[in-house]
Parts: structure tokens; sequence; C-alpha cells
């Protein structure tokens, strides 16, 4: 139920009509690269932090199991003269801060934590040219990487 370029309070707001309503049994929560990106203004990580666990305290008090999805990893591999890079609207350090709060977390609180971040990075830590034609949405062959691990994680959610 995602929707292009929401941030965390967004997602917020919406959370009991598109997940404790429809009586979820997993919630699978990508979220943070359009906050940290200041779509709907200024962010701080601690703000995002609280969206997040704010969503999860909600799923947990309804029964939802929670799947925290690592931020994607971005890049500048297609910036075009003029734009300014995903990179710079998106720092690798606050990605990178925010996936290891959602990963100590989830641990700490008994959700899931599917790591995306790792399998779409190239050596530098960037999201791989090939996964992505905007440096930041991935593209069919970064959604065949995506998938099984989400399958992989919503099963081990119903498992717990």
């Amino acid at each position: 139920r995602g929707i292009s370029g929401q941030t965390t309070p967004q997602m917020l707001l919406r959370f009991r009509p598109d997940v404790i309503a429809l009586g979820a049994k997993v919630v699978v929560i990508l979220a943070g690269t359009n906050d940290i990106a200041n779509n709907t203004g200024p962010m701080t990580d601690e703000q995002i932090e609280g969206n997040l666990a704010s969503m999860a305290e909600l799923a947990r008090a309804n029964g939802i199991r929670v799947v925290f999805s690592s931020i994607l990893p971005v890049s500048e591999s297609h910036t075009r003269p003029g734009e300014i890079p995903q990179t710079t609207r998106r720092p690798m350090s606050r990605i990178n801060a925010l996936n290891a709060w959602m990963k100590q977390y989830a641990a700490a609180n008994g959700h899931v934590y599917l790591d995306y971040f790792t399998p779409m990075a190239d050596a530098n830590g960037l999201l791989r040219p090939e996964l992505s034609e905007d440096d930041l949405h991935p593209n069919a062959a970064g959604y065949a990487i995506m998938a099984p691990l989400a399958e992989a994680a919503i099963q081990a959610a119903l498992k717990n």
C-alpha cells in the first residue's frame, strides 16, 4: 500500500486504515528515504525513528507482526546535468544510521529486519547502477532481488 513520495508521518496517519483495519497478519515497513530527502519538510533521524517505533507499537498492540525493511542505497550513476544527485538528497550516512537503528530496534523488540541494502549495494555502498534507472527506485532487476527477500522475511515473521 505504498504511496510514492510519502514520509513516515503520512504513513503513520494511514496505519490504522491501511494496516490495522484490513486485519493484516504482517506489515512490511519500507520507509525513511523520503523523510531524509525532506519531502514533507525537514526531519531528524530521531523523528523518523519515533514514527517507525509508533507504527511497530500500533502493529504489536493489534497482533500484527512487523518486518522493518532497510532503506535502499542510492547512487548518482544516472544523474542528469543540473539535477541534484540522490546521494546529496539522501546522504548515505543518514541511510546507514537509520538502517542500523532499525536493525537494533527490530532485534530488541522481536521484529524481523529485512536487509535489502546489502544485496543491492556495490563495493562503495551505493545502489548498483543496473538495479535502477533513476538512482533511487528499483527497476525489474532490483525487484527481482527484493521479492524473495521480502517473502522470506514475511515467512520468518509469521513463525515468530
